[in-house]
């Protein structure tokens, strides 16, 4: 008798609705979860024309449609002001948020902090925050791996930015944060409602508050990083911004260096924490495919790390992160307003269109993959540059790829396999975890798992 093939993987994930949604029940959907307000129709169509509230749109899921408007005709788009409204307390004028030339200045004045000769340059920080993260779970044996991966992702970055832990004024930063970016982050109704950008500016202050108390946090450890600047102990990010150059061969002033800081620490490590909260999920689920992913990081252990290619000698575990990357893409929905017109794929748009390009429907869409919805790390073994593939867009795509893609990916491979080559992952209990979408994609409840130490022969 054939041996029995074992099925793959189907996460828990939102219910898929019969039908399009009403305009209220979008708008009440969106503000619960940014991925349980898809129907059916998402996930089998490609260009979606739509009104919200009086706003004309399209969903884009045609890759080539997806190129053109982060891509090739990019100019004729920008980012639109409700996403600033959210985020600019946080990370004020940095690269995520300008636009036009400003933006085209800062991403070449930051792109040599992020070749992959300088990230390599950042694995000892990595390594560190990893062993920081192995010591700290030991003799538990039932975690929450959220709030682990968070003050571990936090540490890393906070290393590799500032040559320091998380501890003290950084410890305080990731409280901010994480209150900020699960509280004042959440999309409301006045941020549906705003057509302009001072609109409803009474609903803005809270965030102003925490973003302020953000700021000045990061001011702080600027400072304290650049007294303590001949004691720190190798290069790190700050060393880059602080040797950044513009065209005109100038340094960049401190307002810039600041928000530069606070976006890397907002963006950086709120995401890489969720990725691998969803990458462990994932392996707790599927016992066998942890079990290979740890034989595969005990023949090369963390602590033999030196280089990028080191890190090619763990191929499936950079597919199981390149996995939940497709299934759990931390920024699940994009948005760009129409400011020149356009066809995108024989759809006409005009000035003041809202273009929506998700990646969570484009990662699980029925036309662009293979068992759209199970987790088959496999299917990115053999891909050298996943980022080329069409229809793979967890950091974007075109000019406004995220820069740090690279340093996210090894940061997140030491960390997992600093966890893993330690311990057992399981789940406490049998109920499923649901993706929760708001600015990046968490769970909706904070599980507890099991862990058990791993006995090295």
């Amino acid at each position: 008798m054939d041996a029995q093939v074992s099925k793959p993987l189907i996460p828990p994930a939102p219910k898929v609705h019969a039908r399009d949604l009403t305009d209220l029940g979008a708008a009440w959907a969106m503000m619960r979860n940014m991925v349980g307000a898809w129907s059916e129709s998402g996930f089998d169509t490609l260009m979606i024309p739509y009104n919200f509230l009086g706003q004309p749109g399209l969903v884009v899921s045609d890759p080539a449609g997806v190129r053109q408007v982060l891509g090739s005709h990019a100019a004729r788009y920008r980012r639109p002001f409700q996403i600033s409204r959210i985020l600019r307390p946080i990370v004020g004028d940095g690269l995520l948020l300008t636009e036009g030339e400003i933006w085209r200045r800062q991403r070449k004045a930051l792109a040599p902090a992020f070749t992959p000769k300088a990230v390599e340059t950042l694995l000892p920080h990595f390594m560190a925050a990893g062993q920081t993260l192995a010591e700290g779970l030991a003799g538990q044996d039932r975690v929450n791996l959220s709030e682990t991966f968070h003050r571990a992702t936090l540490d890393a970055v906070l290393r590799a930015l500032f040559s320091r832990a998380a501890s003290g004024e950084g410890a305080q930063l990731g409280k901010i944060a994480r209150d900020y970016l699960q509280g004042q982050a959440n999309v409301n109704l006045f941020d549906l409602l705003a057509r302009a950008p001072g609109d409803f500016g009474f609903a803005e202050r809270p965030r102003r508050t925490v973003g302020a108390r953000w700021m000045t946090a990061v001011t702080a450890l600027i400072d304290a990083r650049r007294a303590d600047a001949p004691q720190s102990q190798g290069r790190d990010l700050l060393d880059s911004l602080l040797a950044a150059r513009d065209e005109d061969g100038r340094p960049l002033p401190d307002l810039e260096i600041r928000d530069q800081c606070g976006t890397m620490l907002a963006a950086g490590f709120e995401t890489t924490s969720r990725l691998l909260f969803w990458a462990t999920y994932l392996l707790a689920l599927d016992s066998a495919t942890q079990a290979r992913v740890r034989a595969e990081i005990l023949t090369f252990p963390p602590d033999r790390i030196r280089s990028l290619e080191d890190l090619s000698a763990w191929p499936l575990t950079r597919s199981v992160l390149l996995e939940t990357l497709r299934l759990y893409p931390p920024a699940p929905m994009m948005s760009r307003e129409v400011i020149a017109e356009d066809e995108i794929q024989g759809c006409k748009v005009s000035p003041g269109h809202v273009i929506t390009i998700s990646p969570w429907l484009i990662h699980r869409h029925r036309k662009l993959w293979d068992q759209p919805t199970a987790f088959l790390p496999e299917r990115f073994m053999g891909h050298p540059s996943p980022w080329g593939m069409d229809a793979f867009i967890p950091f974007g795509a075109g000019p406004r790829v995220c820069i740090g893609a690279s340093f996210a990916m090894a940061e997140s491979q030491i960390l997992l396999g600093s966890l893993l080559s330690r311990f057992e992952v399981n789940m406490a209990d049998d109920r499923p975890v649901i993706p929760v979408a708001r600015i990046s994609l968490g769970p909706d409840r904070e599980p507890d798992f099991r862990l058990t130490p791993i006995r090295r022969t």
